[in-house]
């Protein structure tokens, strides 16, 4: 087997980091359903590219958790169960209790001035009742909060969490409980966390996850068989 160059390493390292982020964008868009199979041959076909990084994406996607691979089988994307979707918001409630906490201690001026330009621009969004927009809207809120805390390990762990849990609102449950809801709960963290109230931020956001799994239980138990 020929050894690659380092040159070479770095290059199919790349390629295989922008085919992971691709894939992972197809099945976050929902455009790769849940439980459906990952096809290496069309993927490779559609990239333009040959097998091998797309094995070596998948190995990526699976450690980050939102594809499983079957021996002989392929890879799938993975089906989150509510009883796993409630593991994740156990950790996600204590994980915003700190987040909280901290911006509320260390945010900078220039970082408050970012998330009140968020918060507003969700209130516009709600006003409109742009629901496919204010979306990804609080997604960027959520991770604009987490990334302000400079605590690499728990950016790179609440993000994980955070597409677990969309790969189970993929399912066809939602957890939303209305936009206007939603940008209040927005305003008032973002209120506690400009007033430096560290205990206040943490247990307003604390709250905020534990409204969005209520809200997770109210969409399963009144799905369909």
């Amino acid at each position: 087997m020929e050894k690659l160059s380092p040159l070479q390493l770095v290059q199919s390292n790349s390629l295989t980091m922008i085919i992971q982020e691709e894939v992972e964008k197809m099945i976050l868009r929902g455009e790769i359903s849940v439980g459906g199979r990952l096809n290496e041959s069309e993927l490779a076909q559609h990239f333009g590219i040959s097998r091998g990084p797309i094995r070596e994406a998948f190995r990526g996607l699976e450690e980050s958790g939102l594809v499983r691979q079957e021996k002989n089988r392929g890879a799938f994307v993975r089906e989150i169960s509510v009883a796993e979707a409630d593991e994740i918001y156990d950790l996600r409630e204590a994980m915003e209790d700190l987040i909280g906490r901290k911006l509320a201690q260390h945010i900078s001026e220039e970082q408050l001035a970012e998330l009140k330009r968020q918060v507003e621009h969700m209130e516009e969004v709600a006003a409109s009742k742009d629901v496919a927009l204010y979306h990804p809207l609080n997604l960027q809120f959520h991770d604009t909060l987490v990334s302000f805390t400079g605590n690499s390990k728990l950016v790179a762990v609440y993000r994980k969490l955070t597409k677990e849990l969309l790969l189970f609102r993929l399912r066809g449950l939602s957890a939303g409980g209305g936009m206007d809801v939603s940008s209040k709960e927005h305003r008032e963290i973002y209120n506690t966390i400009a007033a430096r109230n560290a205990a206040e931020a943490g247990a307003m956001l604390r709250r905020h996850s534990e409204l969005s799994r209520a809200r997770m239980h109210r969409a399963v138990d009144g799905a369909p068989n």
